[in-house]
Protein backbone atom coordinates (compact mmCIF):
# COMPACT_ATOMS: atom_id res chain seq x y z
CA UNK A 1 0.00 0.00 0.00
CA UNK A 2 1.66 3.25 -1.05
CA UNK A 3 -0.87 5.97 -2.17
CA UNK A 4 -2.08 9.84 -1.24
CA UNK A 5 -5.59 9.11 0.12
CA UNK A 6 -7.08 6.01 2.68
CA UNK A 7 -10.77 6.13 2.54
CA UNK A 8 -12.31 3.88 5.43
CA UNK A 9 -16.07 2.85 6.80
CA UNK A 10 -17.36 1.38 10.08
CA UNK A 11 -16.34 -2.00 8.68
CA UNK A 12 -12.65 -1.23 8.06
CA UNK A 13 -10.01 -2.61 10.20
CA UNK A 14 -8.39 -0.76 13.15
CA UNK A 15 -4.54 0.41 12.13
CA UNK A 16 -1.42 0.18 13.95
CA UNK A 17 1.49 2.69 14.51
CA UNK A 18 3.44 -0.14 11.78
CA UNK A 19 0.76 2.63 8.79
CA UNK A 20 3.07 4.87 7.73
CA UNK A 21 5.44 2.45 7.06
CA UNK A 22 3.26 0.15 5.15
CA UNK A 23 2.23 3.48 3.37
CA UNK A 24 5.27 6.55 3.17
CA UNK A 25 3.31 8.08 1.05
CA UNK A 26 -0.17 8.49 3.18
CA UNK A 27 -0.40 12.37 4.15
CA UNK A 28 -4.73 11.72 4.39
CA UNK A 29 -7.50 9.74 5.49
CA UNK A 30 -11.37 9.96 5.37
CA UNK A 31 -13.16 7.84 7.32
CA UNK A 32 -16.84 7.27 6.63
CA UNK A 33 -18.49 7.47 10.00
CA UNK A 34 -18.21 9.72 13.33
CA UNK A 35 -15.68 7.15 15.50
CA UNK A 36 -12.39 7.71 14.33
CA UNK A 37 -10.91 7.08 17.97
CA UNK A 38 -9.25 4.08 18.45
CA UNK A 39 -9.49 3.08 14.76
CA UNK A 40 -6.06 5.04 14.30
CA UNK A 41 -3.29 5.34 16.85
CA UNK A 42 -3.23 8.96 18.47
CA UNK A 43 0.12 9.67 17.07
CA UNK A 44 -1.35 9.97 13.91
CA UNK A 45 -3.97 12.77 14.12
CA UNK A 46 -0.84 14.67 14.54
CA UNK A 47 0.88 13.36 11.46
CA UNK A 48 -1.81 13.27 9.32
CA UNK A 49 -4.92 14.91 8.04
CA UNK A 50 -7.71 12.19 9.29
CA UNK A 51 -11.09 13.32 8.54
CA UNK A 52 -14.77 12.11 9.36
CA UNK A 53 -18.24 12.78 8.59
CA UNK A 54 -20.76 13.18 11.62
CA UNK A 55 -23.00 15.74 10.67
CA UNK A 56 -24.99 13.97 8.15
CA UNK A 57 -25.71 11.30 11.16
CA UNK A 58 -27.05 14.23 13.53
CA UNK A 59 -30.67 14.46 12.30
CA UNK A 60 -31.89 10.98 11.94
CA UNK A 61 -30.25 9.46 15.02
CA UNK A 62 -31.92 12.36 16.75
CA UNK A 63 -35.32 11.65 15.34
CA UNK A 64 -35.20 8.01 16.45
CA UNK A 65 -34.93 9.51 20.13
CA UNK A 66 -38.01 11.92 19.69
CA UNK A 67 -39.49 8.98 17.95
CA UNK A 68 -38.93 7.04 21.40
CA UNK A 69 -40.13 9.49 23.47
CA UNK A 70 -43.33 9.63 21.86
CA UNK A 71 -44.11 6.28 22.31
CA UNK A 72 -43.26 6.22 25.71
CA UNK A 73 -45.25 9.58 26.39
CA UNK A 74 -48.01 8.22 24.39
CA UNK A 75 -47.58 4.94 26.49
CA UNK A 76 -48.24 3.01 22.76
CA UNK A 77 -46.71 -0.32 23.78
CA UNK A 78 -48.80 -0.49 27.15
CA UNK A 79 -52.27 0.33 24.96
CA UNK A 80 -50.91 -1.94 22.09
CA UNK A 81 -50.94 -4.45 24.69
CA UNK A 82 -54.13 -4.16 26.36
CA UNK A 83 -55.84 -4.05 22.62
CA UNK A 84 -54.47 -7.41 22.11
CA UNK A 85 -57.08 -8.59 24.67
CA UNK A 86 -60.93 -9.16 23.42
CA UNK A 87 -62.15 -6.32 26.08
CA UNK A 88 -63.83 -2.56 25.70
CA UNK A 89 -62.87 -1.87 29.41
CA UNK A 90 -60.15 0.61 28.15
CA UNK A 91 -62.83 2.29 26.27
CA UNK A 92 -64.91 2.97 29.16
CA UNK A 93 -62.12 3.77 31.35
CA UNK A 94 -60.86 6.40 28.94
CA UNK A 95 -64.41 7.56 28.72
CA UNK A 96 -64.74 7.89 32.16
CA UNK A 97 -61.80 9.23 33.67
CA UNK A 98 -59.42 10.33 30.20
CA UNK A 99 -55.73 9.51 29.61
CA UNK A 100 -52.99 10.54 31.85
CA UNK A 101 -50.38 12.69 31.04
CA UNK A 102 -49.50 11.17 28.18
CA UNK A 103 -47.84 13.94 26.26
CA UNK A 104 -44.35 15.80 25.39
CA UNK A 105 -45.87 19.06 26.72
CA UNK A 106 -44.41 20.02 30.14
CA UNK A 107 -42.97 16.59 30.51
CA UNK A 108 -39.37 16.59 32.01
CA UNK A 109 -37.04 15.16 29.91
CA UNK A 110 -33.00 14.98 30.74
CA UNK A 111 -30.68 14.88 27.87
CA UNK A 112 -27.41 13.57 28.29
CA UNK A 113 -24.66 15.58 25.59
CA UNK A 114 -25.26 18.61 23.63
CA UNK A 115 -23.33 17.79 20.73
CA UNK A 116 -24.51 17.33 17.43
CA UNK A 117 -27.40 14.98 18.02
CA UNK A 118 -27.99 16.37 21.42
CA UNK A 119 -28.68 20.13 19.16
CA UNK A 120 -30.73 18.12 17.02
CA UNK A 121 -32.83 16.03 19.65
CA UNK A 122 -33.11 19.97 21.64
CA UNK A 123 -34.11 21.54 18.04
CA UNK A 124 -37.09 18.68 17.31
CA UNK A 125 -38.20 18.91 21.01
CA UNK A 126 -39.51 22.86 20.97
CA UNK A 127 -42.32 23.06 19.45
CA UNK A 128 -43.35 20.09 21.71
CA UNK A 129 -42.85 22.31 24.57
CA UNK A 130 -40.77 19.97 27.42
CA UNK A 131 -38.97 21.20 29.94
CA UNK A 132 -35.55 19.44 28.61
CA UNK A 133 -32.86 19.48 31.77
CA UNK A 134 -28.77 19.17 29.88
CA UNK A 135 -25.74 18.19 31.18
CA UNK A 136 -22.99 18.16 29.58
CA UNK A 137 -19.76 19.69 30.95
CA UNK A 138 -18.14 20.64 27.79
CA UNK A 139 -20.74 23.34 26.85
CA UNK A 140 -21.13 26.65 28.89
CA UNK A 141 -24.68 26.88 30.45
CA UNK A 142 -25.48 29.78 27.77
CA UNK A 143 -25.00 27.49 24.87
CA UNK A 144 -27.17 24.96 26.86
CA UNK A 145 -29.92 27.95 27.22
CA UNK A 146 -29.44 29.29 23.52
CA UNK A 147 -30.18 25.46 22.81
CA UNK A 148 -33.06 25.60 25.18
CA UNK A 149 -32.22 23.27 27.60
CA UNK A 150 -31.93 24.56 31.35
CA UNK A 151 -28.57 23.53 32.57
CA UNK A 152 -28.50 20.50 35.63
CA UNK A 153 -25.72 18.46 37.22
CA UNK A 154 -26.14 14.77 36.78
CA UNK A 155 -27.03 14.16 40.49
CA UNK A 156 -29.99 16.87 40.06
CA UNK A 157 -31.40 15.51 36.33
CA UNK A 158 -31.77 12.39 37.92
CA UNK A 159 -35.02 12.34 39.39
CA UNK A 160 -36.66 15.03 38.24
CA UNK A 161 -36.58 13.35 34.43
CA UNK A 162 -39.53 11.26 33.15
CA UNK A 163 -37.17 10.31 30.08
CA UNK A 164 -33.59 10.10 30.16
CA UNK A 165 -31.94 10.25 26.91
CA UNK A 166 -28.28 9.60 25.73
CA UNK A 167 -26.69 11.79 23.58
CA UNK A 168 -23.43 12.01 24.95
CA UNK A 169 -19.84 10.46 23.38
CA UNK A 170 -18.41 7.29 24.94
CA UNK A 171 -15.17 8.47 26.94
CA UNK A 172 -13.48 7.28 29.88
CA UNK A 173 -15.65 9.75 32.00
CA UNK A 174 -18.92 8.51 30.75
CA UNK A 175 -18.39 4.70 29.93
CA UNK A 176 -20.66 3.10 32.46
CA UNK A 177 -22.36 6.13 33.78
CA UNK A 178 -25.53 5.54 33.76
CA UNK A 179 -25.07 2.62 36.67
CA UNK A 180 -27.24 1.15 39.15
CA UNK A 181 -26.82 3.84 41.51
CA UNK A 182 -27.98 6.30 38.54
CA UNK A 183 -30.86 4.19 37.61
CA UNK A 184 -31.69 3.97 41.14
CA UNK A 185 -32.29 8.06 41.48
CA UNK A 186 -34.50 7.78 38.36
CA UNK A 187 -38.51 8.09 39.24
CA UNK A 188 -40.56 5.24 38.82
CA UNK A 189 -42.36 4.85 35.25
CA UNK A 190 -39.19 6.65 33.76
CA UNK A 191 -37.67 5.48 30.05
CA UNK A 192 -33.77 5.09 29.75
CA UNK A 193 -33.54 6.39 25.90
CA UNK A 194 -30.24 5.30 24.19
CA UNK A 195 -29.37 6.59 20.76
CA UNK A 196 -25.57 6.75 21.59
CA UNK A 197 -23.33 4.20 22.12
CA UNK A 198 -24.12 1.15 24.44
CA UNK A 199 -21.02 1.31 26.88
CA UNK A 200 -22.75 4.34 28.31
CA UNK A 201 -24.89 1.78 30.37
CA UNK A 202 -24.64 -0.86 32.88
CA UNK A 203 -26.79 -2.84 30.89
CA UNK A 204 -27.27 -6.10 33.53
CA UNK A 205 -28.20 -3.17 35.84
CA UNK A 206 -30.87 -1.75 33.29
CA UNK A 207 -32.20 -4.69 32.53
CA UNK A 208 -33.03 -5.57 36.30
CA UNK A 209 -34.58 -2.57 36.66
CA UNK A 210 -36.62 -3.44 33.58
CA UNK A 211 -37.38 -6.76 34.01
CA UNK A 212 -39.36 -5.25 37.45
CA UNK A 213 -41.09 -3.15 36.23
CA UNK A 214 -39.97 0.17 37.28
CA UNK A 215 -38.21 1.32 34.71
CA UNK A 216 -38.63 1.43 31.29
CA UNK A 217 -36.27 1.25 28.29
CA UNK A 218 -35.99 2.05 24.43
CA UNK A 219 -32.24 1.13 22.80
CA UNK A 220 -30.78 1.25 19.54
CA UNK A 221 -27.47 0.32 21.02
CA UNK A 222 -26.14 -2.22 23.56
CA UNK A 223 -22.97 -3.15 24.84
CA UNK A 224 -21.14 -5.66 25.18
CA UNK A 225 -23.48 -7.57 22.17
CA UNK A 226 -24.66 -5.81 19.77
CA UNK A 227 -27.58 -7.22 18.51
CA UNK A 228 -28.53 -8.85 22.26
CA UNK A 229 -28.04 -12.55 22.58
CA UNK A 230 -31.86 -14.25 21.45
CA UNK A 231 -32.28 -15.18 24.77
CA UNK A 232 -31.47 -12.06 26.32
CA UNK A 233 -34.34 -11.05 28.62
CA UNK A 234 -34.81 -7.31 27.26
CA UNK A 235 -36.24 -9.00 24.19
CA UNK A 236 -39.00 -10.12 25.72
CA UNK A 237 -39.65 -7.64 28.35
CA UNK A 238 -42.73 -5.40 27.66
CA UNK A 239 -41.14 -2.64 29.53
CA UNK A 240 -38.25 -2.57 26.50
CA UNK A 241 -37.95 -0.83 22.62
CA UNK A 242 -35.32 -2.15 21.01
CA UNK A 243 -33.74 -1.11 17.44
CA UNK A 244 -31.24 -2.61 15.11
CA UNK A 245 -28.87 0.23 15.57
CA UNK A 246 -30.73 1.92 13.01
CA UNK A 247 -30.24 5.46 14.05
CA UNK A 248 -28.30 6.34 10.98
CA UNK A 249 -28.08 3.86 8.73
CA UNK A 250 -30.31 4.88 5.82
CA UNK A 251 -28.85 4.73 2.14
CA UNK A 252 -29.26 8.40 1.95
CA UNK A 253 -27.58 9.27 5.13
CA UNK A 254 -24.47 6.72 4.16
CA UNK A 255 -24.68 8.63 0.33
CA UNK A 256 -24.65 11.91 2.39
CA UNK A 257 -21.52 10.78 4.15
CA UNK A 258 -19.34 9.72 1.17
CA UNK A 259 -20.35 12.97 -0.49
CA UNK A 260 -18.44 15.02 2.31
CA UNK A 261 -15.99 12.57 2.76
CA UNK A 262 -14.95 12.60 -0.41
CA UNK A 263 -15.65 17.07 -0.29
CA UNK A 264 -12.74 16.88 2.11
CA UNK A 265 -10.58 14.80 0.37
CA UNK A 266 -10.63 17.43 -2.91
CA UNK A 267 -10.15 20.29 -0.86
CA UNK A 268 -7.02 18.52 0.41
CA UNK A 269 -5.61 17.58 -2.64
CA UNK A 270 -6.51 21.13 -4.04
CA UNK A 271 -4.48 22.56 -0.92
CA UNK A 272 -8.00 24.17 1.17
CA UNK A 273 -8.79 23.50 4.65
CA UNK A 274 -10.64 20.35 5.25
CA UNK A 275 -13.90 21.11 7.22
CA UNK A 276 -13.97 18.16 9.42
CA UNK A 277 -10.67 17.39 10.42
CA UNK A 278 -10.26 15.64 13.55
CA UNK A 279 -7.41 17.05 15.36
CA UNK A 280 -5.58 15.63 19.31
CA UNK A 281 -7.14 17.97 20.96
CA UNK A 282 -10.90 16.75 19.98
CA UNK A 283 -10.05 13.00 20.85
CA UNK A 284 -10.64 12.86 24.86
CA UNK A 285 -14.48 14.01 23.82
CA UNK A 286 -14.46 12.13 21.56
CA UNK A 287 -15.95 8.20 21.19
Amino acid sequence: MDAGPLITTWDSPRFGEDLLRIAPRLRVIGHCGGEVKGRFPETLFSRLTITNAPAPMARPVAELAVAFLLYSARQVDGYRETLRRPSYAIYARLHRDGAGAETLHGRTIGLLGLGQIGRRIAALLAPFGPHLLVHDPYVAAREIRRAGGTPASWRQMLPRSRDLVLAAALTERTRGLVDGPALARLPDGATVINVARGGLVDLPALTREVRSGRLRCALDVTDPEEPLPPRHPLRRARGAILTPHVGAAQREVRRAIASLVLDDLERFFRGWPVRNRVTPSMLRRMT
